[in-house]
């Protein structure tokens, strides 16, 4: 029996492919008109698992592979509206034909997919990273197909952060940022009203989520605030050197990742990643997928003979049809081949710490590079940052997919041929939706003061002329390498000089919460041992539970803002045709 069967079904495919062109087109829209994109996965685990068991005879190995499937072309459409609309913002013109649009979307999947399945061991299995957005899929489908207390905790809080984020953005009865009055020249200051972000600092852990923060407390009342009120820069420039610094730790624990932990190990990661059967921690919740190893799968076949030649190969296919159908030049079609490692190394790093991918930051990084050594049109930089921006967005979904998979024990070969079928629908829908918009509303209709903010575009639009400060960004490149090495957190780090401080400050408290939890979890075992004279097996049993119902409530929270996200998105849809 191939370890594939049962889990990677027509059915399956059907259902997947259909909600894979809902949420791509979905995202797509949300993403241009709202400036942001949430996860779709949750979402997409819930609709996979609700008509996986109306037809019956299912298992939650599955619904896992359906919702890969389902939400594969999101973060697809994430890239590509987050990047190609800067021409737009730039120009004031539509400077990019339909084909060209599909060759960038099709080359950052198909990237993407390939350093996926050569990366997913290291950080699956070996870096044992937290994936929140990934737990909290699996939390989700163990809950739906369990039911009983864990599931009444986890669609309770679901519920409540749904209902909650509905009353935010349908209704607008509550603000997105609390403490927006408070001004600090040069920070963004603020609370941001969303139970997701707390959930993540939750989730990921105090220890990192504190370095996190004081990455974003030096870079904010340190460098900005810091240097500018004794004379050193203006708020402005002390601006340019956070953004350039932020991006240079990000790009050296990027560069790292990949030197350090995945070259030198890079045959058993392609054995790892390709091998029969599923690994995994599993749970009880995944009773009854078929997770048979069989040396006569054809896909087995096929992976055990990828070598590195073969590979080699595929890559220089892809840069050559990027080198002349997208006029990039020899170059800079290597740069962008080479670097989307480092980038999607990135990405699957922040994504793995922080539930966070900043897709456009890594387009944007390797944009800056090319521009730094070729002389290319602004048109072709873009194409160079949305090429990674896909491929970065797409490898966030598939490791998030993935550490899920890990849990339920779910074959990664199906979960990887899903999402390459996800993938490539959702390339071709997210450019259809990109054509027909622009051809709809105009070139004019993008950017802040248009009818599709686009804000990510719009920032790489300003981007374009270089890096604020070089000087910042080369010293951010070496500390990240060497922060990574020494094992300290370089991308959280590195995150929270980049990110805007309100999304740092709020996963912090978030993370406080995770302490105050544990704290009094810790004061109510001791009482009830006390009490109830429990052995020691028993007072681990509890502990159990307590961990268990912080991270399904967690989790819940997560999963209810996502959904409403999707849904706010859908609405968006429906109501501009």
């Amino acid at each position: 029996m191939a370890p594939v069967k049962g889990q990677l079904t027509v059915r399956g495919l059907v259902i997947g492919g259909i909600g894979c062109i809902i949420l791509t087109a979905a995202s797509a829209y949300t993403a241009l008109k709202m400036g942001a994109l949430p996860w779709p996965i949750i979402f997409a685990a819930i609709i996979s698992l609700f008509f996986l068991k109306a037809l019956g005879n299912t298992t939650l190995n599955e619904a896992n592979v359906t919702h890969t499937i389902m939400s594969a072309g999101s973060m697809v459409a994430g890239g590509l509206a987050f990047t190609i609309p800067g021409i737009w913002i730039l120009t004031g013109t539509n400077d990019v034909t339909w084909w060209q649009m599909l060759i960038v979307a099709l080359a950052g999947t198909v990237l993407g997919l390939i350093c996926t399945a050569f990366i997913r061991k290291h950080f699956i299995e070996e870096a044992e990273l937290e994936f929140p957005i990934g737990e909290s899929a699996a939390q989700t489908l163990i809950a739906g197909d369990s039911g009983g207390k864990t599931g009444l905790k986890l669609f309770g809080s679901m519920g409540f952060a749904g209902i909650y984020c509905a009353i935010r953005d349908w209704l607008g009865a509550l603000p997105t940022l609390f403490l927006s009055n408070v001004t600090i020249p040069g920070v963004s200051f603020a609370l941001y009203n969303s139970p997701m972000m707390l959930a993540v600092g939750f989730l990921v852990g105090t220890g990192a989520v504190v370095a996190w923060f004081l990455g974003a407390v030096f870079a904010n009342f340190g460098i900005i605030v810091g240097g500018s009120s004794v004379g050193l820069w203006d708020v402005a420039t002390g601006q340019g050197i956070v953004t350039s610094l932020g991006m240079g730790v990000m790009m050296g624990c990027g560069i790292a990742v990949i030197v350090v932990n995945v070259l030198p190990k890079l045959p058993s990661l392609v054995k790892g990643m390709f091998s029969t059967g599923a690994s995994g921690k599993g749970t009880n919740g995944a009773a009854g997928g078929t997770v048979v190893g069989s040396t006569t799968s054809a896909f087995a076949r096929l992976s055990g003979k990828m070598t590195a030649g073969i590979l080699a190969g595929l890559l220089a296919a892809i840069a050559l049809v990027i080198c002349f159908a997208l006029s990039l030049g020899p170059l800079p079609s290597v740069i962008v081949v080479v670097m989307v490692w480092v980038a999607t190394a990135m990405s699957a790093q922040s994504v793995g710490q922080t539930g966070i991918d900043p897709m456009e930051i890594f387009g944007l990084i390797v944009l800056l590079l090319v521009a730094a050594v070729s002389d290319l049109p602004a048109v072709q930089l873009f194409f160079v940052a949305a090429i990674v921006a896909i491929a970065c967005g797409l490898a966030g979904d598939v490791m998030n997919d993935f550490r899920a998979g890990y849990i339920l024990k779910t074959d990664p070969q199906a979960q990887w041929l899903g999402q390459a079928f996800g993938g490539i629908i959702g390339a071709v829908v997210a450019t259809v939706v990109m054509v027909l918009l622009v051809q709809a509303y105009g070139p004019s209709a993008f950017g802040p003061q248009g009818d599709f903010v686009a804000a990510q575009a719009s920032v790489v639009a300003t981007m374009i002329s270089g890096i604020p400060c070089i000087e910042a960004f080369v010293i951010g490149l070496i500390a990240g390498f060497i922060l990574h090495c020494v094992k300290l957190p370089s991308m959280l780090i590195g995150l929270g000089i980049y990110l805007p401080f309100y999304m740092s400050f709020t996963a912090f408290l978030g993370a406080m919460a995770k302490v105050i939890y544990d704290t009094v979890c810790k004061w109510r075992r001791k009482k009830k041992a006390a009490q109830d004279s429990l052995s020691e097996t028993a007072c681990e049993e509890y502990e159990k539970k307590q961990n268990e119902t912080g991270l399904v409530v967690a989790s819940g929270l997560l999963g209810g803002e996502s959904i409403v996200g999707v849904l706010v998105a859908l609405s968006a849809v429906i109501a501009g045709l």
